[in-house]
């Protein structure tokens, strides 16, 4: 990677790194957890940056590495995939500190959240990030009247799970 490559992915990245914090929170119960994958869905969209040809927008492609990574990680039970190691790279990427003090509705929406599957916790985010229909099926690889069904069935059971 050039150097005016790693400097463009170290500054898109630095401003646009809330949302890999925000998949950590939605796939991961603790801190140790959380920054374990940051550090693996950075890896990733570090490895996948020169490949990035811009055909959608930045935060849709890292929402995407980064959900795909999150969900492969998790789904297995032994940790595969190779990493890059970071002493190797000339700039350092700094992580500003998430806040995690949130109020108590949103700490509830969390923990039933975590009741969903993989897919479903990923159709869920991208829809609380405000992303349109399109985008979410873009990002997620299904079609686009998939996703509204699949988001319905989603909404109805948060409402169970929040209000038995």
């Amino acid at each position: 990677m050039t150097k005016e490559l790693e400097h463009k992915f170290i500054s898109e990245f630095q401003e646009n790194q809330n949302i890999i914090h925000k998949v950590c929170r939605i796939y991961t119960n603790n801190q140790e957890a959380h920054n374990d994958l940051f550090q693996e869905i950075t890896i990733q969209l570090w490895k996948a940056y020169p490949k990035f040809r811009g055909d959608s927008k930045l935060s849709t492609w890292m929402y995407r590495i980064g959900l795909n990574t999150a969900i492969t990680l998790y789904r297995k039970s032994k940790r595969t995939i190779k990493t890059q190691d970071f002493d190797t790279v000339l700039h350092r990427i700094q992580s500003t500190s998430y806040d995690d003090t949130e109020e108590e509705q949103l700490k509830l929406m969390y923990k039933a959240i975590h009741q969903l599957s993989d897919i479903d916790k990923a159709l869920i985010f991208l829809y609380l990030e405000d992303k349109n229909y399109k985008e979410i099926s873009e990002t997620i690889g299904i079609s686009e009247v998939n996703a509204r069904v699949k988001m319905n069935r989603i909404k109805t059971r948060l409402k169970t799970i929040l209000n038995p």
